[in-house]
């Protein structure tokens, strides 16, 4: 080695040991405007906020389009960009699925934040009686939310009753370690685990509907019991809902998706400023005046619209309606009948399309335990409920009658149809019943008219990201990287 070399390498040593030296002493001095988990979480009123926080990322959107795109609830309108997931074409690397349909960011996102907030919670000081009574009332709103952020996670990528089949992590603790996903039973072992806790510490009613109850812990727990095929528990949790938040009158029925009431409802997204996100904006863009209407993105499928009693269900004025500019217009060939449900006010308003997002409603429970009985073979106690919705909803309704348990459960599933059309549930319903998706001729895309029950998109693939990050995670079938 020769002399200059060496002293090359005493002068890059020595600066090497500065700069080490140098960072040492940066990293010593104290930030004077962070704060850090230990100490943004060390009072009660420092927990209440992060709770708050975890409830601002909470989203419902996301389901909604999927359970319309991928069924028969919507048709194409006048602008189609959404071809591989409405023809159910799309694979692991999918540009629409990246961008709108990858759950894990969303809900793991906000376990994370209710996790950190479990883990402070002990050592946040509770300056009396009140304060303390606020602490586990925070710690049941963590165990909700976590709760309903698991089952979003398992709708999306598992939605099996089958135990031994592979859910997804259940995180507990904030943790960015590599994790391996787990089979359905333990994770919703876990899952249900944290609901009973939370049923016992969130407030038996709640002045904020934002905000968990137990009537919403009830409302999760008997979706979940459903789909976890437990009927005996799906239906009594379904009661205990009923039991609290009866059926809308015909008058307050239509109110419920303009905002001007919360009949049926236990626990909603608020959506009240732009930055909640437009709910309605899934199915049309904002109006650029009150005769220049927004793009129509989606529009009601055949289906959908000939399975009401248009004259005599009142579901069907509050979720449809005829757009007389749209039906004179030349310019713009388009069938009229647009999504009503999440208009929000009128056309180039600021709260145009704006609307809150309700998580659930008395209907659905109704629906829950007519299926749960009937899967329990109380045929009759089954179609009492579906005659009850149906009154609730129809003019000069007359009772109906079934002659067999399958023609029940189908007329129950036609219900959740109609009931439920725009709130999440379609294609969920169809995955865990193992039925195909079958659309009209009409309302078809370049003739994707069948998707056949048990194809293995009825599961999304694993985000690219997640199995690049993370060497434990198992791809669902079907699927390449």
């Amino acid at each position: 080695m020769n002399k200059m070399r060496k002293n090359k390498l005493v002068i890059g040593s020595f600066l090497m040991l500065s700069l080490f030296a140098s960072c040492s002493k940066v990293i010593d001095v104290k930030e004077t405007d962070f704060i850090g988990g230990d100490v943004a979480l060390k009072t009660v009123a420092n927990v209440e906020s992060g709770i708050i926080g975890a409830y601002a990322t909470m989203n419902v959107e996301m389901g909604i389009l999927l359970n319309s795109v991928f069924t028969d609830e919507v048709r194409v309108a006048e602008f189609y960009n959404a071809a591989t997931v409405h023809e159910w074409q799309y694979g692991s690397t999918d540009i629409s699925i990246r961008d709108n349909f990858t759950a894990f960011p969303m809900y793991y996102r906000t376990i994370d934040r209710v996790n950190r907030v479990l883990a402070a919670l002990p050592n946040a000081k509770a300056a009396n009686a009140t304060e303390e009574a606020l602490k586990n009332r925070i710690r049941g709103e963590a165990l909700y939310l976590r709760a309903f952020c698991h089952f979003g996670l398992y709708q999306f990528y598992s939605n099996t009753s089958d135990g031994t089949a592979l859910a997804l992590a259940y995180m507990e603790t904030p943790n960015l370690l590599p994790q391996a996903r787990i089979t359905v039973a333990p994770y919703m072992a876990k899952l249900n685990a944290d609901l009973v806790a939370a049923k016992a510490l969130v407030p038996a009613t709640n002045a904020d509907i934002a905000r968990a109850s137990r009537h919403a812990v009830s409302g999760l727990q008997a979706r979940v019991a459903l789909y976890m095929k437990d009927y005996t528990n799906a239906a009594a949790f379904a009661t205990e809902y009923i039991a609290a938040f009866p059926l809308a009158s015909k008058t307050n029925f239509p109110l419920i998706w303009k905002d001007a009431n919360n009949s049926e409802v236990a626990f909603k997204l608020i959506r009240t400023t732009t930055a909640g996100g437009r709910i309605g904006a899934l199915y049309r863009g904002t109006s650029a005046n009150a005769t220049n209407i927004g793009t129509v993105t989606w529009r009601p499928s055949s289906a959908l619209l000939n399975s009401y009693d248009q004259v005599n269900d009142i579901r069907y004025a509050s979720y449809f309606f005829e757009e007389p500019i749209l039906k004179a217009s030349s310019a713009r060939s388009i069938a009229a009948i647009l999504i009503n449900k999440y208009a929000g006010t009128a056309y180039a308003t600021p709260t145009e399309l704006l609307a809150d997002g309700k998580v659930f409603r008395t209907g659905e429970m109704y629906l829950i335990r007519a299926e749960a009985r009937a899967e329990l073979n109380d045929l009759t106690g089954a179609a009492a409920d579906l005659n009850t919705l149906r009154a609730a909803r129809i003019n000069n309704y007359t009772n109906a009658s079934f002659s067999s348990k399958g023609d029940l459960i189908t007329a129950i599933l036609n219900e959740r149809f109609k009931e439920l059309a725009f709130e999440g549930h379609r294609f969920f319903d169809a995955k865990r019943r193992n039925l195909p998706i079958i659309r009209l001729a009409a309302d078809a895309q370049n003739n994707k008219i069948t998707l056949e029950s048990g194809n293995f998109r009825f599961l999304l693939p694993i985000p690219n990201s997640e199995i690049q990050a993370n060497p434990l995670m198992v791809q669902n079938p079907g699927y390449t990287n």
